[in-house]
């Protein structure tokens, strides 16, 4: 396997409870022959048993690890790791996904995207479903264009928390993760900032093709959420629907500058 050297980029990698996963996600990324400046792992106070898999594995695989005495919540975990990154790019992944070959060409385009636009974000790699409006670009990707005006509520998305490259300077124009918050709210507040602080970022069509979120029954996925945000009932998802549709217009022109 060729060798693909980013010394411009971290790897950051968020962690609480899955150390498996995160082995073999590193692992991976060395099979495909991914070079990166530093890798840091940021734990959120996982089990001792976890915690020692990860300082066991840190010589072999290389990586800096981070670790606190009790779980702070993921935007203390997201916050703490971002702010150990030294180089200008960081790559964002969180412990359970595991990227095909396909990624490799994939995050090369998107870092000479970010590179040759300063006016560009954050590069997506991933998502459970499709943005919305999109102009494409070549290579796979598209820019994600955001209106207000635009229908549907999932135009709001552009920031996600799945994999995807940004500036490490993010925080300077969007602000840090909120830490007293649960895990969805925290993610969804970066949303909005995201949308009020006028952000620009790309989208890789074929979403699902880079990488894969992998789960097993020993180590399951650790974010818990209602059933009424999971459920395929019709009556549910139409209800469901709407009211993020109400909520999410609501928050957007009651946040905006």
């Amino acid at each position: 396997m060729q060798t693909v050297s980013f010394p411009e980029i971290t790897l950051l990698i968020s962690h609480y409870n899955r150390s498996l996963s995160l082995v073999r996600l590193v692992r991976t990324v060395s099979e495909l022959g991914l070079q990166f400046g530093e890798i840091v792992v940021s734990d959120d106070g996982s089990k001792p048993e976890h915690v020692e898999r990860l300082q066991n594995f840190r010589h072999e695989l290389g990586y800096t690890l981070l670790t606190v005495p009790k779980n702070q919540g993921m935007g203390h975990n997201f916050n703490k790791g971002q702010d150990a990154v030294k180089t200008e790019y960081t790559l964002f992944i969180e412990e359970d996904f595991v990227p095909n070959p396909e990624f490799v060409p994939a995050l090369s385009k998107a870092f000479s995207i970010l590179k040759e636009d300063p006016e560009m974000d954050i590069a997506r790699f991933y998502g459970y479903f499709k943005y919305p409006y999109l102009r494409s670009i070549g290579d796979g990707f598209a820019e994600m264009q955001f209106s207000p005006w635009k229908s549907g509520y999932r135009k709001f998305f552009m920031y996600s928390d799945h994999p995807h490259l940004r500036r490490s300077t993010f925080f300077q124009k969007f602000g840090r993760f909120r830490e007293d918050t649960r895990p969805d709210k925290t993610e969804y507040l970066m949303m909005m900032s995201f949308l009020h602080n006028k952000g620009k970022g790309i989208f890789f069509e074929a979403y699902q093709e880079l990488l894969t979120q992998s789960n097993s029954s020993e180590e399951p996925s650790t974010i818990s959420r209602e059933v009424w945000r999971q459920s395929d009932n019709f009556l549910i998802t139409g209800v469901r629907n709407l009211y993020r549709h109400f909520k999410m217009n609501r928050d957007y022109w009651r946040g905006r500058k």
